[in-house]
Order: C-alpha cells, then structure tokens, then sequence
C-alpha cells in the first residue's frame, strides 16, 4: 500500500525543481501554455464530492503501472475537501493509496496537498463537469497533467467526446492522451 512513496517523492522532487508552487516541474507538458484555461465558474464543490473512475489521464510518473485508479473527494468539518486516490494494478489489486486536502481557492479551482508530501500544493483546475456531475475534466495550468473522471469505471462515448473537446479547447495535445478503456 506504500507504492504511492514514489509518488510524494516524484512531486518532492517537481517542487525542488521548480518551487512549492510548481510540484509538477520536472514532468512533461502536454498543453500549449499559451493557450488559455479556464476553469468552470459554476462549479459546485458538494456536488463534486464522491467517488470518480479515472478513465483517462495524460502520464505522470507517479501513476506509472496504476489501472483503475479512482479518487474519492469528502466534506470535512474544517471546510476543506478531504482527497483519497487509490492506485490498482491491471488485476484491480490495491497497489498504494495517498491522502491529502483540496481547498477551494477559486471557482472551479483548487489547491492540492498531500500529507505525504510537505510543503508542496499543486493547482488542480476542475475544466467543465456535465450537467448531472457524471463526468469531470480536470488539468493543471502548467499543462503538466490532466484527467477524465467518471462516476462509473465506463464512460460513455458522447461524454467521452466532449471531456475531449474540453481539454482541446484548452490547449491540450489529444495525441499523448491516454484512454484507459
């Protein structure tokens, strides 16, 4: 269940590359950062709490090897969101799991740390969510990650096309997008 080790250790070292603020630093970029992002201005955090299915995702190192990843988002009573993100091999055995908090910086955005690793909080944008908050884009504005959440661990194919079409809209390089269904 400690797999996630190397997880706090790669964004460690992204925030030792770069600063606090930058925890991703020494990943890959996968957006133009000359294009703009936005993050939905009518994001509702309550309805964004629960279970999501990862299912797509561009790399990042700490993900290396993980199927059936989810990430599980609850209320807290000091008013921050508290964060799960488990990580399964392709058998769907638990690999590692971390916990951290996400605070509500801005609509639509929020900022993550994970207790594992100290000092080091990453800009997590919430792109566009559907109507019924079934499906969720997510990406950073360093452009160095970037996520396709679903409720279910199968997302169907309109909403798929549309997650898609966010992150496009968003400068995101579709090529280097990894759909993992």
């Amino acid at each position: 269940m400690r797999r996630l080790l190397p997880v706090a250790f790669a964004a460690l070292l992204g925030g030792c590359a770069g600063t606090p603020e930058d925890p991703f630093a020494l990943f890959p970029v996968y957006r133009d950062r000359d294009a703009p992002i936005g993050a939905i201005a009518s994001f509702a955090p309550d309805r964004y709490l629960g279970l999501w299915h990862e299912v797509a995702r561009y790399p990042v190192p700490f993900e290396t090897g993980c199927r059936g990843v989810t990430a599980e988002y609850t209320a807290r009573a000091d008013g921050l969101i508290g964060v799960r993100n488990i990580c399964r091999n392709a058998e769907g055995a638990v690999v590692s799991s971390i916990t951290g908090t996400a605070e509500v910086v801005g609509p639509g955005r929020l900022k993550v740390r994970f207790g594992a690793v100290p000092f080091v909080a990453a800009d997590y944008w919430v792109l566009w969510v559907d109507e019924g908050y079934r499906t969720a884009v997510v990406g950073t504005p360093n452009g160095r990650a970037g996520w396709i959440l679903n409720r279910d661990p199968r997302i169907p194919r309109d909403r798929l096309a549309a997650a898609k079409e966010i992150l496009d809209f968003n400068g995101y390089d579709l090529e280097r997008l990894e759909v993992l269904q």
